[in-house]
């Protein structure tokens, strides 16, 4: 019992050390109108910024997603937690875009560096017959943290002074403070090879792997692509069209897409990882018609019901996927075919984000943003078609 215990509180502490670092990542959500005031860009530059995130996470994953396997989880960690207070130091030092790239390059390292690694991690450290809620445990950390930063950005840009620098100087502090708890936390990883072993990896699953990834990743794909759009540009679209310009609330509308997604994350216990993927993708596909709807008649309650019911698709989806997915992995290939799984999901919010960004220039932000639910909800249905006829083993 004891030992249960003390896994449980080891399993807690790595999710609050795994939120802190996801939290520095949408941290600058709300903020990114002041620094268009402030560096005079265009809405096509606040999705590439974005993107940039997106990218660094992709090619770390690509690069390195294996390496928690190899040198253990805490160097990883620790390396992605080194990463992360850089990105808040380039924020805090901005003076001009080029700042706001080499922060934002930081933070998809720093992400790149955890989703795979922690994930695994903070499995790894829960009792060995608590599977099914140290998954939820890392989903959460990751969703969760994912809300807290546009959240807490918000809440300080709104009614704290120096909104350019306090939610960074804050976020600052909780890495120090988390890197400390990692240090007492203990390594997972019990035979562990020279970081001279780890090679960049190319695009391949275990062959037993590969019948629940497609499914699984194509459900993630979208899901994170509307968290995408989200999180890059709705603070602009409640500013320009709803005239909506209290960061607090902005902050909080991204921050409600990520809690719910936390909320479908657990409902996953109660409907079974077989069910939650194609529920998962009927939830995204309503999230995706009442924004459609938020846009064409500009409507503020039809943005937050989207960001309500997207939110728990996703998240039905999401540990859905990550579920059927670490189950069918090999043990010593998990971080690497969790890392795979990431890839595809921050390629969701990498392309279309961007496409939205060229598209709002000719045919401005409702209509850049109806073009890419059109095709989301295309997607979307596809998977949910599939799922249906073909569905993810029970595990």
């Amino acid at each position: 019992m004891d030992g249960d215990r003390q896994g449980w509180r080891q399993c807690l502490l790595g999710g609050a050390v795994f939120a802190v670092c996801m939290a520095g990542t949408t941290l600058p959500t709300p903020l990114y109108g002041l620094y268009q005031e402030k560096f005079g860009f265009s809405e096509l530059t606040v999705t590439v910024v974005y993107a940039v995130y997106a990218f660094a996470v992709i090619g770390v994953l690509l690069l390195t997603g294996n390496a928690s396997d190899a040198v253990g989880r805490r160097p990883v960690l620790l390396a992605g937690l080194v990463c992360a207070a850089a990105s808040a130091v380039c924020f805090l030092c901005a003076t001009g875009l080029g700042w706001l790239y080499a922060g934002r390059l930081f933070s998809g390292m720093s992400a790149g560096l955890f989703t795979g690694a922690a994930t695994a991690y903070v499995m790894e450290l829960a009792p060995p017959d608590g599977g099914s809620r140290a998954t939820f445990v890392a989903t959460a950390a990751n969703m969760g943290g994912l809300g807290c930063g546009p959240l807490l950005a918000g809440l300080l840009a709104q009614y704290a002074p120096w909104p350019l620098y306090l939610p960074f100087a804050v976020h600052l502090a909780l890495v120090a403070g988390s890197a400390a708890v990692l240090l007492w936390l203990p390594e997972t990883v019990r035979e562990r090879r020279p970081l001279s072993t780890v090679r960049p990896q190319r695009p391949r699953l275990p062959a037993k792997v590969r019948a629940v990834f497609g499914p699984a990743a194509t459900a993630a794909f979208v899901g994170f692509a509307l968290f995408g759009v989200f999180t890059s540009v709705s603070p602009a679209f409640l500013a320009q069209s709803l005239d909506v310009h209290n960061r607090a609330v902005s902050g909080g509308v991204v921050a409600l897409a990520f809690f719910a997604s936390t909320a479908g994350q657990l409902m996953v216990g109660r409907v079974g990882v077989r069910r939650s993927l194609p529920l998962g993708c009927a939830g995204l596909l309503a999230g995706l018609v009442l924004l459609a709807g938020a846009l064409y008649w500009d409507l503020l309650v039809l943005v937050v019901l989207s960001a309500l019911v997207g939110g728990v698709g996703q998240g039905l989806a999401f540990r859905g996927a990550l579920s059927a997915v670490a189950a069918a992995s090999p043990v010593h290939e998990r971080a690497a075919v969790i890392s795979m799984l990431f890839v595809v999901a921050y390629a969701g919010i990498s392309v279309p984000v961007i496409g939205v960004g060229v598209l709002s220039g000719p045919i401005g932000l409702e209509g850049a943003g109806l073009v890419f639910i059109a095709c989301m909800a295309a997607l979307v249905s596809g998977a949910a078609l599939y799922l249906l006829r073909r569905p993810v083993p029970a595990r």
